[in-house]
């Protein structure tokens, strides 16, 4: 299998989650099955199936977060250096068009979170940016039309 790019906090949050859904969710949803059995007819145990659907999620996802772990290759950022855009990249962008500045760090599929300014290295803006270096202009395909940024700024931190 095809290792996955991940920063350290990325792996960690990943990390986080699937020891939280083995201690802490897998035990409370056992839990409720049993109590769910204990009031009878499962056939029309609303609870009980909802205990069932939970637990099938809490399962999937365990088995997906395993899978995304073992095959994780960690980039550490900070051991970085340049102007030119890459994985773990901190991007300072300003739109062409309305003047208006962002900030963005391209990270793995799986820890991605535009509200957080994290955007997945397969994005379209992402792909963009790649290879780019400051003072550099991208067109980015948008629902609205391709939209233009300009490089101001890379970190690597």
């Amino acid at each position: 299998m095809q290792k996955i790019p991940m920063t350290a906090k990325g792996l960690q949050r990943l990390e986080d989650e699937l020891r939280t859904l083995k201690s802490v969710d897998r035990p409370a949803v056992i839990r409720a099955i049993a109590e769910a059995r204990e009031h009878g007819d499962l056939s029309e145990n609303a609870e009980y199936h909802a205990a069932r659907d939970r637990q099938s999620f809490i399962e999937g996802r365990v088995l997906e977060l395993e899978g995304i772990i073992s095959n994780a290759e960690v980039i550490d950022p900070s051991t970085l250096t340049g102007t030119r855009v890459r994985f773990g990249a901190h991007i300072e962008l300003i739109d062409e068009e309305t003047d208006k500045e962002s900030l963005y760090q391209i990270v793995g599929v799986h820890e991605a979170d535009i509200k957080q300014g994290l955007i997945s290295i397969s994005s379209p803006l992402a792909k963009a940016l790649i290879g780019k270096d400051v003072g550099d202009t991208v067109s980015v395909p948008a629902p609205g039309g391709d939209r233009t940024y300009e490089i101001l700024k890379v970190a690597y931190r």
